[in-house]
Formats: structure tokens, sequence, C-alpha cells
């Protein structure tokens, strides 16, 4: 049953051939038996999926079915559940139940979606590994040695072997689509803009959004469809019209322009990788796709830019966590001073606390003209030149990143692995929407293909790698061990 994607189910449930209460028990089983291999879970709710399984079969019967009505789903721990833990993986959160849920849980139950728990994930996403998360790394379901990515680890890992059929993410910096391409999943972020942020724990407000991994593009125009939309409690809301993404998926590739940065294939990519992009473009041509290379003036400035900005942002969003009114809280302090210090220092983990170190330097007096504003103006011209390639194309693409997953051992730094993602962080500073699909294999791990689209454009977007998905089987391709 796991292996299906979300539109048989569908079908399956629809026809009476299968309940929601017997597809929550099978998931179950599958979770509680192959979940101590991949530590992708924090927490779990059962008892919650199995009532929303009864629900789901009770709405059924009235036929009153709603676009994911008994799919089983898990959400990213950053996303708030009204009284179900959510600790975006820091021991700074790791007692917050929040007493409210994210618009995205409620767009999705709203929907019919079965939550099974909320899933492992880089500290406050803070990372692209998963290695930084307070519960502990998130294994990939190819080689539980290697690394699932981030920081929408969990996410991608849970997917992947087939423990959920789709899982809320976010994305700053690339954390949907680095580790859909580490874990072989398709994983899409939206538009700046389309999904609420309302109950997301921020990271860096301007650049973060929701988005969903799952196996095709058919699974996440479903979701994507069911949990985007205008919401007055987010003032960077996009009150926009809603498509029906997965009714839009028969789009004709013949005469799409798609643009091939040089600057993403000149990424130290691998043999293997290399050879599955040369394969990857010779389906988008055959479907009539239409090639052209372009140069990315200000790709070598996207992550320095990046690490000014997100981290100037990061500083300010965490200061909320004081030890004052929620959250982990320092014991037998002597004064308000060492409050704040003891909590912060023994609260976040080191990664975090880089990034804070690294934000209010930026911001400080002295270097506030040279760093914070000058990042701003570089962000605006890099977003106006992939706006003013996109005037000309219908997409962007190449690699997602330069190979696929690292061992756990793999040592480096968040900046040198977000070079190795630097592919991944202009559609952010963009505000602009980018998936990653699934194109083959190197050393035995999936990679992963990426397409950036126009602002809000994501029905195209969903509707092409689809076209892509019904001409190859890697999104079809599972982990051995998780079969």
């Amino acid at each position: 049953m796991h292996t299906q994607t979300i539109s048989e189910l569908r079908q399956q449930l629809d026809r009476g051939e299968v309940s929601a209460t017997e597809v929550a028990s099978y998931f179950q089983q599958r979770i509680e038996t192959l979940e101590p291999k991949l530590n992708s879970f924090i927490t779990t709710t059962f008892d919650s999926a199995q009532a929303e399984a009864k629900a789901a079969d009770e709405a059924m019967a009235k036929k009153e079915t709603a676009l994911l009505t008994g799919v089983p789903i898990a959400h990213k721990d950053l996303i708030s559940t009204k009284g179900v833990l959510t600790t975006a993986a820091s021991k700074m959160l790791s007692n917050y139940a929040p007493p409210f849920d994210a618009t995205i849980v409620e767009n999705l139950r709203a929907q019919g979606a079965v939550s099974f728990g909320k899933v492992n994930m880089d500290e406050f996403a803070m990372g692209s590994t998963g290695k930084t998360s307070f519960y502990g790394v998130t294994n990939n379901p190819w080689n539980t040695d290697h690394v699932a990515g981030g920081s929408s680890s969990g996410s991608a890992a849970a997917v992947a072997a087939g423990l959920v059929l789709a899982a809320t993410g976010s994305d700053t910096g690339g954390s949907i689509r680095q580790p859909a391409s580490f874990c072989g999943v398709t994983g899409i972020k939206p538009t700046y803009g389309r999904v609420s942020r309302f109950g997301m724990i921020a990271f860096a407000s301007s650049l973060d959004q929701g988005g969903v991994l799952a196996k095709s593009a058919e699974d996440c125009a479903i979701v994507l469809e069911g949990m985007s939309g205008y919401d007055p409690k987010d003032p960077t809301s996009a009150n926009r019209e809603l498509p029906a993404f997965s009714k839009m998926l028969d789009l004709s590739l013949k005469g799409i322009k798609i643009a091939l940065p040089r600057a993403f294939f000149d990424c130290g990519l691998d043999a293997a990788t290399a050879k599955a992009i040369d394969e990857t473009l010779a389906i988008y041509r055959q479907l009539g796709a239409e090639f052209v290379e372009v140069d990315l003036k200000y790709h070598d400035l996207v992550t320095p830019v990046y690490y000014v900005v997100a981290p100037a942002e990061a500083a300010s969003n965490l200061s909320r966590f004081d030890g004052i009114r929620y959250g982990y809280r320092a014991e037998n302090v002597q004064n308000l001073e060492e409050l704040y210090d003891r909590t912060r220092t023994e609260g976040f983990g080191q990664e975090v606390k880089s990034r804070i170190l690294m934000g209010t330097y930026a911001k400080t007096e002295v270097l506030y003209q040279d760093f914070f504003i000058k990042g701003q103006k570089v962000r605006r011209l890099i977003a106006n030149e992939y706006q003013e390639i996109l005037k000309e194309v219908d997409f962007i693409a190449g690699p997602t990143v330069a190979g696929g997953a690292f061992s756990k051992d793999h040592k480096a730094s968040s900046i040198q692995n977000s070079l190795f993602d630097a592919n991944l962080i202009g559609a952010n500073l963009a505000g602009l929407p980018a998936l990653s699909h699934p194109m083959g294999m190197s050393n035995n791990m999936p990679v992963g293909f990426q397409l950036i689209g126009r602002a809000f454009d994501e029905a195209r977007l969903l509707a092409a790698a689809h076209q892509y998905q019904l001409n190859s089987d890697w999104h079809k391709k599972r982990p051995a061990d998780f079969a």
C-alpha cells in the first residue's frame, strides 16, 4: 500500500476497497516498525490519527470527500499544532505545545488529511544535513549511514520510506528541495506568499515559505492545493486566486523555453549526476522543450547575501526565546541577565548560536550599512536578474545540488554545505516558486533536478515535472530496506 500515490489511494478509498481506518492502521504499523531505523519523527500522534481516519470514513459514507480525505501525512516540527509538541528540533522548545494550529494544519485538516505527527528537522531550520537537531540526525532511507539533507530532513525521509504519503516542509534557502533531492522524492517551495506562514516558527521571515514533499509532482499538486490560499492572519500572504493545481497537470511542453544557467552546472558535479542531467534534459527535449544557456551575473553573491540576510532576520526572530514567556528556562539563576544568558546558551544548539551571532554582528551600528543594507541591495539585483530571465523563458533549470547525499561523518561547515547547495538560494532571495524532482542516482544515492518558475506559476511548474514523470520512473524507485 505504501508505494501508492495519493491519487491511487484516493481512488481505492472512493471505491470502498479500503477504509481510512485500515489505511491509518497500516501506516501506524509501518511507522512503529521502520521509524527506529530513520529517526524521522520527533512526536507521533497515533490516537488523533485514528480519530481523524474514523472521521474520514464517516465523511466518505456521506459522500463528502475532500482533496485529502483519509490520506496519511506528517508535519515538519516547526509548524504549530494545537496541544501537540512543536519543538523546531530545539532544546529551547522541547516542552512547548502551542495553544493553536498553524493555518497550514487547519487547511490540510479541513481537506481530510490524517496527520501522524511531527517530523525531525535541523534546529530552527538552520542546516542542510539534519544533523543540528536536538533529537539526533535523521538517517537517509537509501543508506542509513548517510544524511537525509535539511532542514526538512524528517519530511523527506518519512516520505521516501513510505511512512506517510506526503509531509509539509519549509524552505528558507533550499530546505525542501535539497532533502527531496537527497531522498529521491519530489518537493516544491511555492512563491513567497502563496502558503500562509501563520503558526510557522520563523527563521528568516522574508525568505521562509511552507511547502510540500511527496513522491510525485501530482501528489505535491494535490497537497499544495489543499494547504495554500490567502490568510488574513499572515500580513505577507498573497490575496490571489488559488488555482486547482491537481487539475492543471496536462500541460504540453511543446515550445516551452527553459533557461540553463551555466553557473548551475559549474558546481563540481560528479560524473553520475552530470549523466543524469543529460538524460533528464533529453526527456524534456523529447517532450518539446527548448533550452537556452544563460549567465547569472550575481550567482557568486547568492550565498554571501543569504548569510547576511538570513542570520540577521534569525537574530531578531529568535530574540523572543528568552526564558521568560515560554520554552526552556535555565534554573538556579541569580538575576535577569544570567537568566537570559544561560537560557539561550543552554537552550540553543551550536549552529543556531553561530547564526544569531553572525546576524547580530551584521546589524551592529558599525556594519549595518556595509553588510545588511548592502546585502539587501544585492538581493534586489539577484531577484531582478531572475525575473528578467523569466520574462524570456518559462523556467530556469539545472541540478538541484551538486551530487547525492553525503555520509553522516562528512565534516563541513554550514557555509561549505551552502556552497554545495548554491543553486537553491536564488529562488528564495527572489521569492520564486521552485521544485526538485528525482532524475537519477549517483553512488547509489538519488539526485534531483530543479525547475524554477515565474511568481505564482506553481501550476505550470508542477505540470512540467508531472509530464517528465509520465516519461520517467525515478520517482517510483524505493529504497530496498523500506520497500
